[in-house]
């Protein structure tokens, strides 16, 4: 035989393996996510990294010999809708697996579908009661509201901070984060000494910090909320010349929230993922690689500042990938042990370990403590 027509042949059966993965039924992701309204800013940056690596993935070839097919839904950040779209993705989409929900309400509203349905289901949103107590189906790739809770009291017992008030969202997200913060307080021991709330499109805050800030000894103020509105509460935190050390949730974990609040966000103190500090983390961090690849890649892409919200989709999506070729399928029930069986896989948002009673994977360890100086991250040390 020629080489000129081994060269054909070879050519020939490359294009036919080509030809075959195109014609083969897509692998369908399916989401939910907040692209618009007061989450917007976690959902923009989650919807952009789910289309960029759906779009390299299928440039190299695709999964499993098949391309993936992003299916997803703006739901406004109105729960209601999610729920809908959710059935929407099950029953008419009939995808293989969720990557979010961008929130807990969301996240919540749509569980009971993935349970009935049997889909497997990666959550982008925070709290708790996502994952606790475990639900077969479900998963999440952010840390908890608990988590939040415990690393920002500790960072406040080593400053000997012990009076603090609490200021949570009437969000799913904000009020799981009362809840928990409420639950852990006594174990590093801080005393809540005032707790107030306010809504999430609520455009002025003045009256409860007022409140707060007439509480005789408080120490430090913690913000649990996300989106919009911690931003507005720093802001309004500033002009009513409060100087206490303030804190927030990983709910405001992006350059977006700096953006907001300007120059009322300088000292500001928070829980995140290294992802925000990529550029900061120990060359032999095993993270450095995934944290400053993915926001490098973002950067480029979208021509935008990174997130940690961005990183909680890539983690989702990875996993759910890497679930797909351990299963060598998209059967739902082999993808979703594939998925509880995930140990020592690196995301952005820390080493991920699961297991049947742990559908997170992540410890407290996996939280860095930041602070916003100049208008960006610095790592607590």
């Amino acid at each position: 035989m020629t080489f000129t027509l081994k060269k054909l042949l070879t050519a020939a059966a490359l294009t036919v393996t080509a030809v075959a993965a195109l014609a083969a039924d897509p692998i369908k992701i399916g989401s939910v996510l907040s692209v618009t309204g007061p989450a917007a800013f976690l959902g923009d940056p989650e919807l952009k990294t789910l289309q960029m690596y759906v779009e390299s993935i299928n440039k190299g070839g695709g999964l499993l010999g098949r391309q993936l097919e992003l299916v997803h839904y703006d739901d406004g950040s109105d729960a209601g809708k999610a729920n809908g779209f959710g059935k929407r993705l099950i029953d008419d989409d009939k995808v293989d697996v969720i990557v979010g929900g961008t929130t807990t309400g969301a996240t919540m509203s749509m569980a009971p579908l993935v349970e009935k349905a049997g889909v497997p289901f990666i959550s982008l949103a925070g709290a708790v009661v996502i994952v606790e107590p475990v639900k077969k189906w479900v998963f999440k790739t952010p840390h908890t509201d608990r988590m939040a809770a415990e690393k920002v009291f500790e960072d406040m017992k080593q400053r000997g901070l012990t009076k603090v008030a609490l200021f949570s969202e009437t969000s799913g997200f904000g009020q799981s984060g009362k809840k928990e913060t409420e639950g852990v307080a006594a174990k590093y021991g801080i005393t809540l000494v005032a707790n107030e709330t306010y809504g999430p499109k609520d455009t002025d805050m003045s009256p409860q910090l007022t409140k707060i800030r007439n509480v005789p000894g408080v120490q430090a103020v913690f913000i649990f909320g996300l989106g919009q509105g911690p931003a507005i509460a720093t802001k309004s935190y500033k002009q009513l010349g409060m100087t206490l050390p303030l804190y927030h949730a990983h709910g405001v974990a992006s350059e977006e929230f700096i953006k907001l609040a300007g120059p009322a966000a300088e000292g500001v103190r928070l829980p995140a993922a290294a992802l925000l500090v990529a550029d900061k983390l120990a060359a032999n961090d095993p993270q450095k690689p995934v944290a400053e690849g993915y926001a490098k890649a973002f950067a480029a892409k979208w021509k935008t500042d990174v997130s940690s919200f961005g990183g909680h989709a890539y983690d989702g999506l990875m996993i759910a990938v890497d679930a797909i070729k351990r299963a060598g399928s998209t059967d739902k029930a082999k993808v979703r042990d594939a998925i509880e069986a995930t140990k020592g896989f690196v995301g952005t948002g820390g080493v991920v370990n699961m297991s049947a009673t742990d559908h997170m994977g992540l410890d407290l360890s996996a939280f860095k403590m930041l602070e916003i100086k100049g208008g960006d991250w610095t790592l607590v040390k």
